[in-house]
């Protein structure tokens, strides 16, 4: 099968292309660079002996993506491309529409328009917003609170009404939840540009002594030791739920939307000690003021993912860190080495 997957050369992006392509599947990676770096694919390659297409470019340039269907053989669409920041996205809202929910319907129309309508969309549990209910099933109310949520509840609509428009669609929602970790090869892993936003980064980089500290936002939330609970899944996981995905959306037609988590509910201070435990070395913390929006805790069911795509995650936290901590000692300064 001939995939496109817009944002390949991204965290979660470059692993899913890697197990793409051990798969057997040939692969066309649509990126614009923006949050990624071109050797990523060269690294790709090395772990999987097999090459990507490239072309460096974005999903809101019609005239490129109807070249890439018109020239390519494309059967099916993974769509990874967006942006991603929360703490930038209230700041930056009409980049993020522009990027995320423009970007898409530029895509699905060109896919419309080349008779390819199968698509795995990369979502998110940002959707669901403050909890009503734990853990989160695929049927909680949708209430994102930020801007990033809501471009990609947005998304997901219009991919909802297209199938109900034209019953040949097949598309398959996935929500993440806390994605962490790194081929275990080390070759690949994630590289935040700046300051990261994320736990899982933010302690690898105080470890391998890019950061002198870690800023624990809050330890006063009524949670198992005081501290915010999330559902970290290792983004080698992730990627094979896509895969799963694919092979849903080959016998059925429609939209399904699905979980992508553990299950499983780890705090901050859970995923220090695992981290100290992996990298054989303390992580210096300190407790300050929670954060405006953090909430205390946000974990999936993910009983619907093993029904409907007979996936599960098969990696704890621990694993989750022995490779993230592999990545960021072999990669000090990410892909920037």
């Amino acid at each position: 099968m001939t995939i496109l997957v817009t944002g390949g050369t991204g965290y979660i992006g470059s692993h899913t292309v890697v197990q793409l392509l051990e798969a057997g599947h040939e692969v066309l990676v649509l990126d614009n660079l923006c949050n990624s770096k071109a050797q990523v694919i060269d690294r790709i390659t090395k772990i999987a002996g097999k090459a990507p297409g490239f072309i460096e470019g974005d999903v809101r340039d019609r005239a490129l993506l109807k070249q890439l269907f018109a020239k390519h053989p494309i059967e099916t669409v993974i769509h990874f491309a967006g942006l991603k920041s929360v703490a930038e996205c209230g700041q930056k809202p009409l980049l993020y529409y522009d990027n995320n929910v423009s970007g898409s319907i530029v895509l699905f129309e060109e896919m419309k328009n080349a008779g390819v309508k199968s698509i795995v969309f990369s979502s998110s549990a940002t959707v669901y917003g403050e909890p009503v209910f734990l853990p989160y099933t695929e049927a909680h109310p949708l209430k994102p609170i930020n801007v990033y949520g809501h471009s990609k509840l947005m998304v997901e609509q219009v991919l909802q009404d297209l199938a109900l428009s034209d019953r040949a669609w097949k598309v398959a929602l996935l929500r993440y939840f806390n994605p962490v970790g790194a081929h275990h090869s080390g070759l690949i892993g994630e590289d935040p540009a700046g300051i990261p936003n994320n736990l899982m980064p933010f302690v690898a980089q105080v470890a391998v002594g890019k950061r002198a500290k870690l800023s624990v936002f809050g330890d006063d939330y009524d949670t198992k030791d005081g501290t915010g609970v999330r559902d970290y899944i290792h983004v080698d996981d992730l990627a094979s739920g896509h895969l799963a995905a694919l092979q849903y959306l080959q016998k059925n037609q429609g939209v399904l939307t699905v979980n992508l988590g553990t299950g499983q509910g780890t705090s901050v201070f859970e995923l220090i000690h695992a981290f100290e435990k992996a990298a054989n070395k303390k992580i210096p913390y300190e407790v300050v003021a929670r954060r405006a929006g953090d909430l205390p805790e946000y974990y999936a069911d993910a009983v619907y993912s093993k029904t409907a795509l007979d996936w599960q995650a098969q990696h704890g936290i621990d694993r989750m860190c022995v490779d993230t901590w592999r990545w960021q000692s072999q990669n000090p300064n990410g892909f920037g080495q």
